[in-house]
């Protein structure tokens, strides 16, 4: 068994509070590290295609939803302020990637739609992100992801309940 930074940090904390159980430790603090590593590197398949990490949540969450949404809506799914989410889609607008556009029934409305240069870029952005993904899972093989998925799933239901 290999020593990493998690496995020091509980050596330290045991010698200086033996009082204290750090266990949780093992499985915490390598899911915030592990978390970090796989961040860095989806962020650098996005910068391959000029995308930073909430631009591609905002043109993937525009790709799901062909017939537009509504910039409030798009907050929500990315999980940014309103103002926000107006940055974005203005760099996005000026990039030719989204085109907003008035709501049919509701002149103040606005619906965000991808352009045809938007939905090119995220198509390929989101292929070469599936593949990345595929290529860090088979980092740990296919058996501990169908352990590590559902319990993941568990435990992030736990946090955020269904809707």
């Amino acid at each position: 068994m290999t020593t990493d930074k998690v496995a020091r940090i509980q050596a330290q904390w045991a010698r200086e509070r033996p009082d204290l159980d750090f266990s949780p430790m093992g499985v915490i603090g390598r899911l915030h590290l592990v978390a970090a590593h796989l961040t860095d590197e989806l962020v650098a398949v996005y910068a391959q295609f000029g995308l930073t990490e909430a631009e591609f949540d905002v043109l993937a969450a525009l790709r799901r939803s062909p017939d537009g949404c509504a910039p409030s809506e798009l907050a929500d799914t990315t999980m940014v302020t309103t103002g926000g989410m107006t940055k974005r889609l203005d760099r996005l607008q000026a990039e030719g990637l989204v085109e907003r556009n008035r709501a049919a029934g509701d002149g103040r409305a606005r619906i965000v739609r991808l352009t045809a240069a938007g939905r090119d870029l995220i198509d390929r952005a989101v292929t070469a992100h599936a593949a990345n993904e595929h290529r860090l899972l088979e980092q740990i093989g296919g058996e501990a992801v169908g352990v590590l998925e559902p319990v993941l799933r568990d435990w992030l239901g736990r946090f955020e309940p269904e809707v």
